[in-house]
């Protein structure tokens, strides 16, 4: 059994940033608080690597997508460091190569619900990404039909834009991208 040294007190980003990589879980730092849970199942990082692919080539040249990155929500201590699970943000954080992102750099957050953080992701996230000034808010349920809330960023709060199923048509900062709801899931079209 091996034991493990762990700080008496909240985590600052230094610390986080200090952490051993580790793949086997999902991590976020949330008030200084480590928080660990599953990493998702096979559905669910199919529906990320998907959707991800299905935005990329609908996006302006200043922007790219990324999925599970590190969005630095409060660098202060406490510390939070959430990891959506899809990131739209400017083009120039990725030939950066960052490792952190900042709300500023952050058009678009995706989050795919998962059993045990429905409620984070409804509440919690909904509440901190939109206190760091992040534009578009998306939540993806992926029980059939699948579906995807859309919430818009206006006078500082969340503004529910709509929920749709099927061949969603959305406005990401003037730009119409469609996502294939259904083809998040499904299995792969026949040639």
């Amino acid at each position: 059994m091996n034991v493990v040294s762990w700080p008496d007190r909240l985590l600052t980003l230094n610390d986080w940033i200090a952490l051993p990589e580790d793949n086997s879980r999902w991590y976020e730092l949330v008030e200084g608080v480590l928080v660990v849970s599953p990493r998702p199942v096979a559905k669910h990082q199919r529906a990320v690597w998907r959707l991800t692919a299905q935005l990329e080539p609908q996006l302006p040249e200043e922007l790219g997508v990324l999925p599970e990155v590190e969005l630095v929500i409060e660098p202060g201590t406490p510390s939070t460091v959430r990891v959506p699970d899809v990131l739209v943000g400017a083009a120039e954080g990725i030939e950066a190569n960052l490792a952190r992102w900042a709300p500023a750099d952050v058009i678009l957050v995706v989050e795919i619900l998962s059993d045990g953080t429905k409620r984070t992701d409804r509440v919690t996230k909904l509440a901190e990404y939109a206190e760091v000034g992040i534009e578009y808010y998306w939540l993806v349920d992926l029980d059939e039909p699948v579906t995807l809330t859309a919430f818009h960023l206006i006078d500082e709060h969340y503004e529910n834009v709509g929920e749709q199923t099927g061949r969603a048509r959305l406005d990401l900062a003037g730009q119409p991208v469609i996502v294939d709801l259904p083809g998040l899931t499904g299995a792969r079209a026949a040639d």
